[in-house]
């Protein structure tokens, strides 16, 4: 880019500083800012050269300047630059309810200003230079990406809509919502942000998670971090573990674990192998709280603390499928003289597949991935009142980790595993999961319908 700035500046006689910008065809020709001449497209090239405006003139450029320059300075203008090839860490991984408009460039700021002010006398909309709706597109996808790589229809409409709002002066002219054409500009803004992203080298990001697939940390390599990971399965081989030691390496190596889990999916039996301190249950807390920056038990027991009461007085009415089990076990549950709280999280828990119409028994019995209940006589059923002696991970149709101490801890580690293994919920019981992950811990709150409607009623339910 040296060169070529150096040949125009010869060429045309420039003397002044200036940066180009070229017409972009994988975005309807929107005019974006030229950092490589590998970005430019291969038939043929518009170029603008634009010039750069020193930051002590700013307070004197007048609104007829803002067609042809931006006010913001050379440094932070290559700041903005550098930061949007940097995959930064998800503060929140949770969609807001509102989404936060970000503050634009400071010309762009003061257009809308005025345009709001004129819309709002006589309802005037604004007329936009390419610059202008190039500057707004750019800081709403960076303000996306940092909660999501991939949002959806609903999501991109939450923010064009909140775009409106926040400025109606930029209101489409012929549409019924006033924001249907931002919300495709914005989807294909989204989509080539992420392309550029993916052409330097940093991850992509998925199913809501902070870390899905995070870089390297500073001053490591893969080679580095595998001699970590050496450490870390030599100290497992000792009975009595040094778990700050085995915090500390699970930390430095979540990189290399993520790529080998993600890349080359590795069967479960494999991962055991090769990262057996996954499987602990402190490490799997951590682990999920890692990926997606949420408190994995914490936040499950909150929400069943909360729900289960409701969900509980829902089975009660509930018919239709399933109604016998339901009965059986809602039996058991007034039966029950001693630990009644405890006893209730677990029946609601229990529930929970049969009211969503699934399959429990794929859950709490001989499954590819689910709790395996053991009790004290071998002829009980999941729905029997007898006495449970533990309860175990099973994963792959292989017991993964076992003695865990009640079903509701259960469900939260085996949610945290799936999670941290990148798996695929288990088809017979979709619905179950995706309320734990939506509902329980509040990851993506963009529910199914069958979901939904389940959410629904218990927030109305008292």
């Amino acid at each position: 880019m040296e060169f070529t700035s150096t040949i125009l500046q010869e060429r045309l006689e420039i003397k002044d500083e200036f940066f180009i910008q070229f017409e972009d065809p994988e975005f309807g020709n929107e005019l974006c800012n030229l950092t490589n001449i590998a970005e430019l497209p291969p038939d043929r090239a518009v170029l603008k050269i634009l010039w750069k405006v020193p930051e002590e003139s700013e307070s004197d450029i007048s609104i007829s300047s803002l067609d042809t320059a931006s006010m913001s300075s050379p440094s932070s203008s290559s700041n903005q630059s550098s930061s949007s090839l940097t995959i930064r860490q998800r503060e929140n991984s949770q969609w807001p309810s509102t989404f936060p408009i970000p503050k634009f460039s400071y010309d762009v700021e003061l257009r809308l200003a005025k345009g709001n002010e004129k819309f709002k006398e006589d309802g005037t909309l604004l007329a936009m230079p390419r610059e202008m709706k190039m500057d707004i597109l750019d800081n709403i996808a960076e303000a996306i990406f940092a909660f999501k790589a991939y949002p959806n229809c609903q999501e991109l409409e939450s923010v064009s809509a909140a775009l409106i709002e926040m400025h109606p002066c930029l209101k489409d002219p012929g549409s019924g919502t006033g924001y249907h054409s931002w919300t495709m500009s914005i989807k294909y803004k989204v989509g080539n942000y992420c392309q550029k992203l993916r052409s330097v080298g940093c991850s992509e990001v998925a199913r809501c998670e902070v870390n899905f697939l995070p870089d390297n940390p500073l001053g490591q390599t893969d080679s580095s971090l595998q001699k970590e990971k050496e450490a870390l399965q030599e100290e497992l081989k000792k009975k009595r573990l040094n778990m700050a030691f085995v915090d500390s390496k699970m930390e430095l190596t979540l990189s290399l674990r993520r790529k080998e889990i993600v890349e080359e999916e590795h069967l479960v039996t494999d991962i055991l192998k090769q990262w057996p301190a996954l499987f602990l249950e402190d490490q799997i807390c951590a682990e999920f709280y890692r990926i997606t920056q949420t408190n994995l038990k914490s936040t499950f027991f909150s929400y069943l603390d909360e729900y289960a009461p409701r969900m509980i007085k829902l089975y009660r009415v509930r018919g239709g499928a399933h109604e016998d089990d339901m009965k059986t076990l809602l039996d058991q549950l007034d039966n029950q003289t001693s630990d009644v709280l405890a006893y209730r999280k677990a029946t609601a828990l229990k529930g929970l597949p049969l009211f969503l119409r699934e399959k429990s028994e794929y859950f709490l019995k001989t499954c590819l991935i689910g709790i395996l209940t053991i009790v004290e006589d071998d002829v009980a059923t999941i729905h029997s009142n007898t006495n449970v002696r533990c309860l175990s991970l099973v994963l792959e149709e292989h017991i993964v980790l076992d003695n865990v101490r009640d079903l509701p801890t259960a469900m939260a580690l085996l949610f945290g595993l799936i999670y941290a293994l990148n798996m695929n919920y288990p088809k017979e019981l979709k619905y179950t999961f995706e309320m734990i992950q939506r509902v329980f811990i509040g990851l993506d709150p963009q529910c199914s319908a069958r979901v939904q409607s389940f959410k629904n009623k218990l927030l109305m339910t008292k």
